[in-house]
């Protein structure tokens, strides 16, 4: 038990099922209409759209690992995506995309994963991670302008759409790796950090091993990406 370093396993068994309960009645028929009315390449553009207002969190967290040649090509992807790719609808850049965020940061610096959580909403985020995600919010300069124009409701509509738009992408290996595991909660535990030691060496994360269940990511690249409403970047 020690070695699974999941000391309130009972209390996140809870929050896992609860997350599941919100993903089946809401996220997943969200998710699924998304996917049957808006074509691909509709998909693509929301897709491109959220990444690039990522790409300043993105960037400062490059910066802060001393990933200085990773930190140019955010910034390079960020300058040809909002202009020649209209705002970032169209990823015309010739680098391609990565995320950072400070719980990969914090990793890098030496800090320890500690007790691994399950969040409301937010799915598998152990101590490093929950303490990134509360840094990501804070550093990031679209969440922050929201806030200062009274417009904080508008957070929460990105992390919104980021969920809905992640969701589709992951229904189907979701569901196979629910029929075929023993116990579901386990094995996402271990396709999480599967996941994020793959995100904190600079690996290619594969698109078909997604993060598990409700994100909110105030942000995302979530079942892609590190978190999404459902953290399934």
């Amino acid at each position: 038990v020690l070695a699974l370093n999941d000391p309130v396993e009972p209390l996140n068994r809870t929050f896992f099922e609860f997350n599941r309960g919100v993903d089946t009645v809401v996220l997943r028929p969200l998710a699924e209409t998304y996917r049957t009315v808006l074509p691909q390449g509709g998909q693509d553009m929301v897709r491109n759209f959220l990444n690039n207002l990522k790409s300043p969190v993105v960037l400062a967290n490059d910066l802060l690992q001393g990933e200085v040649e990773r930190a140019g090509e955010t910034l390079g992807r960020f300058v040809v995506n909002t202009t020649m790719g209209v705002g970032g609808l169209f990823d015309v850049a010739s680098t391609e995309h990565h995320t950072e965020d400070f719980g990969q940061t914090l990793a890098v610096w030496g800090a320890p994963e500690g007790a691994y959580l399950v969040l409301p909403l937010i799915g598998p985020s152990p101590v490093r991670d929950t303490v990134g995600l509360v840094a990501d919010y804070y550093i990031d300069p679209v969440a922050r302008y929201f806030n200062n124009v009274d417009r904080s409701h508008l957070n929460w509509v990105r992390a919104g759409v980021r969920a809905i738009d992640t969701r589709p992408r992951n229904i189907d290996t979701l569901d196979d790796i629910e029929r075929s595991a023993i116990d579901y909660y386990a094995t996402i535990r271990s396709l999480y950090r599967q996941r994020r030691k793959d995100e904190i060496m600079n690996g290619q994360p594969d698109d078909s091993v997604p993060m598990p269940e409700i994100s909110l990511d105030i942000d995302d690249d979530n079942l892609d990406d590190k978190y999404t409403l459902l953290k399934t970047e």
